[in-house]
């Protein structure tokens, strides 16, 4: 029998780890550093392991970082960590790389590396991140990369996981659908900017996590960067109920927590948010009426 994609497969507990990171601007370093506390990571008993976003290099200048760029089949941090999660046996999730996509545009992609290094899923961040924030901090990702146009769920032994990175987290409809698509986890790797960090991190993840009956697994750069930067940290783990289970501070470390994914079917038998869901129209004046606030057409 095909179990229902709101109760999804779930297996026995597993140790998750979060990998907290300041990343600078050389790729090696950044690869040496993460795979350092990857290792300390599955030393304590971790069996799914996750980076935050931006882990080969956080190089906002667009010239600088096209001259640092390779396709995915070329990419030697992905190849290094191909190679690690391959001798740690574990499942890796790489938050993201910045890997050229074309001539003129990058992908802020995620993978999800297997035990046998095979890539077992890549997501590319749908969202960009194009903001002017209060305290003059101006943010175009979308001057270097191209946003992602696919929702991606993937498998682990135990349950199942969805795809999410930074920016994503503002987009509740998007963990809506990973959900109703069987995800117990949601991952959101994240370079959170300080200042929208100490207002929203913490209640958009809870929010997602309780709207969801979803765990919540968000890797997060935190301190001020070698390009001035200056990303908010606090990595965390929230249960499908909204507790957190785990936090980080502002320093690179390990942050970990037992998922135990019997959780996800408790909390959505006592809230069954998701299974009530019903679909409805918007009528507004002088406007067409909308299905989901998703224009007719299906445009984005």
């Amino acid at each position: 029998m095909t179990a229902s994609p709101l109760v999804p497969p779930l297996g026995a507990p597993f140790r998750a780890a979060l990998v907290q990171m300041r990343t600078a601007k050389s790729v090696a370093t950044n690869v040496e550093t993460a795979s350092a506390l990857i290792r300390q990571a599955v030393a304590e008993g971790a069996s799914y392991v996750q980076t935050p976003e931006m882990t080969g290099t956080m190089e906002e200048n667009r010239e600088a970082l096209f001259a640092v760029l390779h396709a995915e089949e070329d990419d030697p941090a992905l190849a290094a960590f191909r190679a690690l999660a391959a001798e740690l046996k574990i499942h890796l999730h790489i938050g993201s790389l910045a890997v050229k996509a074309s001539e003129h545009r990058a992908a802020n992609r995620s993978y999800l590396l297997a035990p046998d290094g095979s890539i077992a899923a890549r997501y590319d961040k749908i969202h960009m991140f194009d903001v002017d924030l209060p305290n003059g901090d101006v943010y175009r990702e979308s001057n270097a990369y191209r946003p992602g146009e696919l929702a991606v769920l993937a498998d682990l032994p135990q349950i199942r996981l969805g795809f999410a990175i930074c920016y994503d987290l503002r987009f509740p409809a998007l963990f809506r659908a990973l959900a109703e698509g069987g995800a117990g986890l949601i991952t959101v790797p994240a370079a959170f900017t300080q200042s929208t960090g100490e207002a929203h991190w913490h209640i958009l993840l809870r929010a997602r996590a309780i709207e969801t009956g979803t765990f919540m697994l968000a890797a997060a750069q935190g301190g001020t960067h070698e390009n001035g930067r200056k990303t908010y940290g606090h990595s965390l783990i929230i249960d499908p109920w909204g507790t957190v289970l785990a936090e980080g501070g502002t320093e690179p470390g390990i942050v970990a927590a037992e998922i135990d994914p019997a959780k996800v079917a408790a909390v959505r038998a006592r809230i069954p948010s998701l299974a009530n869901g019903r679909r409805f129209e918007l009528l507004a004046p002088g406007a067409e009426s909308r299905l989901h606030l998703v224009p007719s057409g299906g445009a984005a």
